[in-house]
């Protein structure tokens, strides 16, 4: 069982030419989504409310195979709202309400049978939730492979030097993490992100992969440095495609049974080549998103047999 923990939120885009849109977001619940479509049985953690949106939420998880074991609390739905103007540009308005207060105390619970815990991006930056999510992890650790992306959001979380602090303290507890070049410049102006990357490397991890665009994305593991390229594509909107490139890395380990503490020491010895494949298959997954509009990750025969 794969285990995802963090936020979910409705996205609200209104305009004064069209009829105001609602869709379901949220990077770690995409990554739950995403891991289920590939197959993989995957339980997302997060929160919603007891209103239209919250449903929405349920209903979207539920559609898409994703236990959901804590269900709808007392507080409202967190809605980010985009209000576009008549060019087109997008001004962001959040309604945020990110606490689990009883997520630790049901960490037994929630981790049962887990073999990989995914978090990331404003779970694990923003407070109250944020150090409860740290301690499923800490609890984890022992268990079950880590992964993280900080997927940051500095129009929510603006002081750098708390985000990287953050980022740091999960960085530590993973195996896995996955940042954008953008996230890595934001956290540490003016520092090649290469060098980020291999400090990071240095500091637990078994793998560090940067995303690029359409530059595609590089890696470093103990055994090397690659980078695999872009696959072409007609891209429609670049949403969620973080997202399904995470899904595809994860489930990838998956596939090879490098996922569990019991594989960490496998994990860590992975080899360039295989890194090479694990890139490209994730880097396919996210050339499907970017190609349809939202985040719309794909299924497993979307994608070509991911070579062992």
């Amino acid at each position: 069982m794969l285990t995802v923990i963090g936020e979910t939120l409705i996205d609200e885009v209104i305009s004064d030419v069209a009829s105001p849109r609602a869709h379901v977001g949220g990077s770690p619940m995409n990554v739950a989504v995403g891991l289920a479509r590939l197959g993989h049985p995957c339980r997302f953690i997060g929160r919603w409310g007891d209103d239209e949106y919250g449903r929405m939420i349920h209903e979207h998880l539920s559609s898409n195979s994703v236990l959901t074991p804590m269900g709808q609390d007392r507080h409202p739905t967190s809605i980010a709202t985009a209000r576009l103007d008549p060019a087109g540009g997008a001004s962001y308005t959040f309604q945020l309400i990110w606490d689990l207060p009883s997520v630790r105390a049901q960490s037994d619970q929630i981790l049962d049978g887990t073999t990989l815990l995914h978090t990331g991006s404003i779970a694990a930056m923003l407070e109250p939730g944020a150090t409860e999510v740290l301690a499923v992890v800490q609890h984890a650790h022992p268990l079950a492979t880590i992964s993280y992306d900080p997927n940051c959001r500095p129009s929510i979380v603006k002081d750098v030097g708390f985000a990287r602090a953050q980022a740091e303290k999960f960085v530590a507890l993973a195996d896995v993490v996955k940042a954008s070049d953008e996230d890595l410049e934001w956290l540490y102006p003016g520092q090649d992100v290469f060098e980020t990357a291999r400090q990071w490397l240095a500091q637990g991890p078994a793998m560090v992969v940067v995303t690029r665009g359409s530059l595609g994305p590089w890696a470093v593991v103990a055994r090397g440095e690659t980078s695999v390229p872009a696959p072409a594509t007609q891209v429609v909107d670049t949403v969620g495609a973080g997202d399904s490139f995470m899904s595809a890395l994860l489930g990838s380990l998956v596939d090879r049974g490098l996922v569990g503490a019991h594989q960490r020491n496998e994990l860590r010895h992975l080899s360039v080549e295989q890194l090479e494949a694990v890139l490209a298959y994730a880097a396919k997954a996210a050339a499907v998103t970017v190609s349809r509009a939202g985040a719309n990750p794909p299924v497993r025969s979307e994608l070509v047999a991911d070579p062992q």
